[in-house]
């Protein structure tokens, strides 16, 4: 039998806990001393996060802000077409369309972002414009190319001879199978015709920046995953989902298959684990946990990696399947390469 009674008493409990525990965080975090945190720094997803990184870098160690740095960065992918899972190169959806998805954050809590934008190589700069010039928070398909054009970015082919050439060879049997962690397969520069049309995944890079002020921002970029049909959106784009920070406490992004991100709002759920007072890497683990709690099956087959930063400058990452790693660019060193723990 429902007791009213009982059951005030324990919200009334569940609700001092949960002051506490805010309480808690923030007495750590103000604790702190300015010294004691690791800033500036600037993490990001995968490998090719290092030279991401770099001209990240290049932003922060001259006092600059987060935002601009995380901007800076992500061009690196953006523009390298040698990278096939963001931006210009990267392999088109099953109608040979080249579709673009990126968001951005800034330590206001301000955001923007585009879906399935065609013929813009850098797409976080018109999210950045989205964010900065309209009413909005996103716009999509052809609503934000005009909005692109009208800000005076360049309409350009996106679909490179090697991307076109191996979207030729899928169509030959025009099977989807991802293979994990193939992004750094192409990121090693494997040649495209020498992998099997159905061996091309998709991927992201997810980067969070923390300025001199001990401001965060974050951005995440992608051409989605290759050979989708026309007009998917995964996780990239969406705040909460691919990307979340919040400059009381720290930020998230994330990398792999987007779908089981956004069922869990998972980059939102890192940053709030991390409020309650979980580390980066168990906020990480314990979002991974839940995706594969709830579909156990669906997980053994894919990847999903999160990648977070605390406020004193902490990081973590954890992802499903081993493979996962990313990089790390602070005063001690501007290279460093990480691999992420996983649960298989």
């Amino acid at each position: 039998m429902f007791n009213r009674r009982k059951f005030i008493k324990a919200s009334a409990v569940s609700t001092a806990m949960l002051a506490v525990t805010k309480t808690s965080f923030a007495n750590n975090i103000s604790n702190v001393s300015s010294d004691a945190i690791n800033k500036p720094i600037v993490i990001s997803t995968w490998d090719f996060g290092v030279a991401a990184n770099a001209d990240a870098w290049k932003v922060l160690k001259n006092n600059g802000r987060a935002l601009d740095a995380v901007e800076q960065g992500v061009w690196v992918p953006e523009a390298d077409e040698s990278n096939q899972s963001v931006g210009y190169g990267g392999l088109p959806d099953r109608d040979g369309k080249v579709t673009l998805d990126a968001c951005i954050m800034d330590e206001n809590g301000n955001i923007g972002a585009v879906l399935a934008l065609e013929h813009i190589k850098h797409p976080i700069s018109v999210a950045r414009k989205v964010m900065e010039k309209t009413p909005h928070v996103m716009l999509a398909g052809d609503g934000a190319l005009q909005f692109a054009l009208e800000q005076g970015f360049k309409k350009e082919n996106l679909l490179t001879p090697s991307s076109e050439k191996a979207w030729k060879e899928w169509l030959k049997e025009a099977k989807y199978q991802p293979v994990m962690n193939i992004e750094n397969k192409l990121y090693d520069k494997v040649a495209p015709q020498k992998l099997p049309g159905n061996q091309y995944n998709h991927d992201t890079i997810g980067m969070i920046a923390m300025d001199v002020k001990g401001n965060l921002s974050g951005a995440c970029t992608t051409s989605g995953m290759a050979y989708k049909l026309h007009g998917r959106i995964g996780d990239s784009p969406i705040i909460g989902a691919g990307l979340f920070i919040d400059n009381e406490v720290g930020g998230a992004t994330s990398t792999g298959v987007g779908e089981e991100v956004v069922r869990n709002v998972g980059s939102f759920l890192v940053v709030e684990l991390m409020r309650q007072g979980y580390s980066p890497e168990e906020a990480c683990k314990e979002a991974v946990m839940r995706i594969i709690k709830k579909k156990p099956e669906t997980a053994k087959n894919i990847q999903v990696g999160f990648l977070a930063m605390n406020k004193k400058g902490e990081y973590g990452a954890y992802a499903i399947q081993q493979g996962f790693t990313f990089a790390v660019c602070d005063t001690k060193k501007q290279d460093l390469v990480i691999k992420g723990k996983s649960y298989y």
